[in-house]
């Protein structure tokens, strides 16, 4: 983390966002797949997997993946997949993945969630993850995830309303971003943070201007549904912040407290599917 050089720097001569972003955040793994053209168009890609993706299915399942590219406003063509989970599926989720896994690591995941939940799922890699190009930071991980909504929009044909963000860890942060900006069918946060200098320093309670990451500040623009999901018992970030958003959310449904869970495992928990499609099936029709 941070050495106390490095905090009383903060502070006595407090830095920019974007390192502070960098060293709290960006873990871009060793790249888990590849994509190879699928025709002379390079248009559609063939998605390969390599051992470190830990793919869970056949080949047959690994059809259900289209892959592509697209390009952000700041100039770096990203990764893409969607995942055709159901065909009668009334949602597509776009799913923000956490700091430390890229979307071979997810693809697995990505298959399991959509046929758990009849939801179709858009994953994308940040800048600098997977076959992403560019570096990660905190512009262009709004620029990412502004990239991947005009990719569901204009490609796919997919309407706002029947779009899902979910944002998981620092995926929270583009998620909420974009929230702020576009009406969709609603909004998931899984194991969200304030903001970055909360996260280090726990009894934050206003954002400093060379804050990262300032999710507080923009949740309370969002208008649509939102389900939080924190564990407990969260050691990277704390439960305190799951909270925190929740409070600020103008339009929550019972958040779903994960007792005893961290933040790595709170999927692992068997009422895990069952709040998500209880939102899904229920929450949002009323």
């Amino acid at each position: 983390m941070f050495s106390i050089s490095e905090l009383c720097c903060m502070f006595c001569c407090p830095p920019c966002p974007g390192p502070i972003a960098a060293k709290l955040a960006f873990q871009p793994p060793e790249p888990t797949y590849k994509l190879t053209p699928a025709d002379d168009t390079n248009i559609k890609y063939n998605l390969q997997l390599y051992d470190r993706a830990e793919w869970q299915y056949s080949e047959r399942e690994k059809s259900k993946i289209e892959a592509f590219f697209t390009r952000t406003s700041r100039g770096n063509l990203i990764t893409c997949t969607y995942v055709r989970c159901s065909k009668n599926a009334k949602y597509t989720l776009l799913f923000s993945h956490g700091n430390a896994v890229d979307l071979g690591q997810m693809s697995s995941f990505y298959l399991t969630l959509g046929s758990q939940i009849n939801c179709n799922i858009f994953g994308y890699d940040y800048s600098g993850y997977g076959m992403s190009g560019g570096k990660p930071s905190e512009k262009n991980l709004y620029a990412d995830i502004e990239a991947a909504w005009q990719a569901m929009r204009t490609r796919l044909n997919i309407s706002p309303e029947t779009i899902i963000l979910y944002g998981q860890s620092i995926g929270t942060v583009p998620t909420v971003d974009l929230a702020s900006r576009h009406e969709v069918g609603a909004v998931i946060l899984h194991s969200p943070l304030m903001s970055g200098l909360r996260v280090v320093f726990r009894n934050t309670k206003r954002t400093w201007f060379f804050d990262a990451f300032p999710s507080i500040d923009k949740v309370a623009k969002v208008k649509s549904p939102v389900l939080v999901i924190h564990g407990t018992d969260d050691e990277v970030i704390d439960f305190s912040h799951g909270i925190g958003i929740y409070e600020r959310c103008p339009k929550t449904v019972e958040p779903f407290w994960v007792e005893g869970a961290g933040h790595n495992d709170v999927e692992l928990h068997p009422q895990y599917y069952e709040r998500l499609r209880k939102f899904l099936s229920v929450e949002l029709i009323k």
